[in-house]
């Protein structure tokens, strides 16, 4: 689900942060940070927390530092001296003239220190106490967006539910259409010398292999899983997924046994695509669940 949470704090006189986490859609959970340098211990606790708090979804976790009075950036003094130093004392034991580039030497890793790195754990400790306050607000979001979805499944498994019940109402139908297109055949093949009892009998051993009414009361007891499921909250975005799947599996067998029949018959399919449809817009949907 999507949601945005940002918090401020204080790490010191100097030294401020804003905390910001912003997470859209996805299947399974995939953090990525965007943090200053030098705070790998900082992002490796961050990422703990988030997988102990979050499931599923696209999470961009950034923080910003604000320094006071323009003091964000510092000469490491002790390191470039050296690197002088050792320059000049080459210089003259070789017998070479020149003078140390400045561009250079302040490129060197550790040349430049900013507020960040002396304020090491006192930072990270300033950031892991608001990392709580930043998850309960993403979540509220998420939350709020969570309820919408929810009732429009809801909704979509009332549809499944009326389509099935009118299913079900079709099935006379069933056998009235295996009974017509078999005796159309026998016609072709005997002539007028047709037996009804057997075209009757016939008719019903097909529709026995035919019948639909398991796909039914599969179906249906998928959907009582399914809103038991959003009763229960929590971490049930797989769950629905799959039943899903399942539904979607009786849907097409339901299709597959009544494909060819004309007349009245045709309700089932008009109605076996209704489901399709309202399970492929849900499965949409439940994506966004955790």
């Amino acid at each position: 689900m999507t949601g945005y949470a940002q918090v401020k704090g204080q790490v010191n006189a100097g030294l401020a942060f804003t905390l910001s986490l912003k997470s859209v859609n996805h299947r399974f959970l995939d953090l990525h940070f965007r943090l200053p340098s030098d705070t790998d211990a900082l992002e490796m606790k961050l990422r703990r927390l988030l997988k102990e708090k979050l499931a599923r979804g696209h999470v961009e976790v950034g923080l910003s530092l604000e320094y006071a009075g323009g003091n964000g950036v510092a000469l490491n003094r002790q390191l470039v001296g050296s690197y002088v130093q050792a320059f000049r004392a080459a210089a003259d034991e070789f017998g070479v003239t020149g003078e140390p580039d400045l561009n250079v030497v302040l490129r060197m890793p550790g040349a430049m220190e900013s507020s960040s790195d002396s304020a090491g754990e006192e930072l990270e400790a300033a950031v892991l106490a608001r990392v709580d306050e930043a998850l309960a607000k993403l979540n509220q979001m998420r939350e709020e967006e969570g309820r919408g979805i929810s009732d429009e499944l809801r909704a979509r498994m009332n549809q499944l539910v009326k389509a099935s019940s009118g299913v079900e109402g079709h099935r006379n139908a069933i056998l009235r259409g295996y009974a017509e297109r078999l005796q159309s055949r026998m016609q072709e093949m005997l002539g007028n010398q047709i037996d009804k009892e057997r075209i009757l009998q016939e008719a019903a051993v097909l529709v026995d292999r035919s019948d639909i009414q398991e796909e039914i009361v599969r179906l249906n007891t998928h959907v009582k899983h399914f809103i038991a499921f959003l009763d229960q909250g929590g971490e049930v975005g797989k769950k629905l997924d799959f039943l899903l799947q399942e539904m979607n599996r009786e849907a097409n067998t339901l299709l597959s046994k009544t494909s060819g029949l004309a007349g009245e018959a045709l309700k089932i399919t008009e109605m076996g695509l209704l489901m399709k449809s309202e399970i492929e817009k849900s499965r949409e949907q439940v994506q966004n669940l955790e």
